[in-house]
């Protein structure tokens, strides 16, 4: 990659090359000198902030609370259920000494926290007045990544909430279980203005020990789709082996149900890639840490007095007003280097004041994502920065929609999923006859999983896209990261 300060690829030429460039440039991380670990750096994560911040509220609001449990898990715990440990354990790192002696029992470094969690659970489940019980967890987690390795988008270790909850029912977990997924599109579509397929995973792609799993899918510019965010149903597949009962209304003994659900910062990347441009970032402004970023702009020393009491003055009421500014006013950098370091940060909304401002009482707005500029009077500041502000994150989403759209073909026959898939990519929606052998076969041979499942039912219009048999499904298909 290059060491020069600005973007030097075009996205659309290479799109690998300009992400790592984006990521890096833009400072939002930083490689580790350990392969698969990235350094989060402070800009970076204020954006992850932001993603925590409103879902954390909406998962109060809902009362959810936050608990932390332990980073290593006894490896008997992992092996409790069955599916569970022959799914992951081909990720986890293992911790086999203490010092120079060697531990008694393997402990596996966190992959994910259902095993620790609901051996607590099962202490702390007695009655159904104990129910529901909402837990949520912000943590980070390791897996041992043998493939190309991407900051965000895979990383050994990675930052993410997960939530685990105990029910009384099947029906009250499956209220949950997308309750949560609601919870997931709107922070992706409304926050990030990243448009999604909602639906579930087949039985081949669901997490290991659920009894169905949820899925919220988006599409890259590169015809690749990405996982945003999972809800599971986890049945009692969990609460059996960990013990997991409560003393009913009828005072008979019952297993729990229980749910586990997350989302990583796995989001950063879907929002770099399918907003940024080739000066760089552009972070939607309802997620955006910094949504203005106010310029001074000198041409004699003798303006400075006015045009710097002016541009605090700006800060003031933008703040005031419950918006996020930033006023650089650092006089080491002249303002086109400025300009551009914060087009790279992707700042959606940059206030220049010039000598001409102060003279007319005016600021000049520019727009991010088309670079438009508006001449605003000072009464005028606080409206139509907001304006500036919907108008990118309305924008911005509906032009992902559109692409999106665009990205989702249909295929009547195994060799035009097939030439899609190989030529133009997106998602390609074909029939499936439910067998997991045909399943395996498409990804087998060209790569492609089942991504989703629809959450309604969708009318089959042709046999099955691999063996001809009748279909029961509507898949959509697509090749991932």
């Amino acid at each position: 990659m290059s060491k020069e300060i600005g973007m030097t690829t075009k996205k659309a030429e290479d799109l690998s090359d300009w992400y790592t460039q984006v990521v890096t440039k833009a400072e939002l991380a930083d490689y580790s000198p350990v392969k698969g670990f990235i350094v989060l750096r402070p800009y970076g994560y204020s954006v992850w902030d932001s993603i925590r911040e409103y879902l954390d509220g909406r998962l109060k609001d809902s009362g959810h609370s936050n608990a932390y449990f332990p980073l290593l898990i006894p490896e008997s715990f992992l092996k409790k259920e069955a599916a569970h440990f022959t799914g992951f354990t081909p990720e986890v790192f293992w911790v086999t000494h203490a010092g120079e002696n060697q531990l008694s029992e393997r402990l596996a470094i966190r992959p994910t926290s259902e095993t620790i969690i609901n051996d607590a659970y099962s202490k702390w489940v007695r009655s159904w007045r104990d129910l529901p019980l909402l837990i949520n967890v912000w943590n980070s987690v390791l897996r041992a990544e043998i493939t190309a390795t991407r900051p965000f988008l895979r990383t050994t270790e990675f930052l993410w909430q997960e939530g685990h909850t105990v029910h009384a029912t099947k029906e009250d977990a499956d209220r949950e279980v997308l309750m949560i997924l609601g919870f997931y599109r709107d922070l992706i579509e409304q926050q990030l203005a990243v448009p999604v397929l909602a639906g579930y995973k087949s039985e081949r792609e669901k997490f290991v020990g659920a009894l169905y799993t949820t899925t919220l899918e988006a599409m890259m510019p590169d015809g690749k789709a990405i996982q945003m965010g999972t809800s599971h149903n986890l049945g009692q597949n969990f609460s059996k082996p960990f013990e997991i009962k409560y003393l009913g209304k009828d005072e008979e003994s019952h297993y729990a149900w229980t749910t586990s659900w997350g989302v990583s910062w796995r989001l950063l990347s879907a929002m770099i890639m399918l907003h940024g441009d080739d000066r760089g970032l552009i972070v939607p402004p309802h997620i955006a840490p910094i949504q203005v970023v106010i310029v001074p702009i000198y041409f004699k020393d003798r303006d400075k007095e006015g045009i710097n009491h002016k541009v605090r003055k700006v800060a003031e009421i933008l703040k005031a007003a419950g918006l996020r500014p930033r006023l650089d006013d650092r006089e080491q950098y002249t303002p086109g280097w400025k300009f551009n370091e914060w087009e790279l940060k992707g700042i959606p909304v940059r206030v220049e004041v010039g000598p001409r401002d102060v003279e007319r009482r005016q600021v000049t707005l520019v727009r991010r994502d088309n670079f438009q500029k508006l001449n605003v009077n000072d009464d005028a500041l606080v409206e139509q920065v907001r304006n500036c502000l919907e108008g990118i994150q309305t924008s911005l989403f509906e032009k992902a929609t559109v692409a999106l759209k665009g990205s989702i073909r249909q295929a009547e026959s195994y060799e035009q999923l097939k030439q899609i898939i190989e030529t133009k990519g997106g998602f390609v929606r074909a029939c499936w006859c439910g067998n997991p052998e045909c399943e395996d076969a498409i990804k087998a041979e060209i790569g492609a999983t089942i991504r989703t499942l629809p959450l309604q039912d969708e009318a089959t219009f042709t046999s099955c896209i691999k063996c001809s048999k009748p279909s029961k499904n509507v898949g959509y298909f697509a090749r991932s990261y």
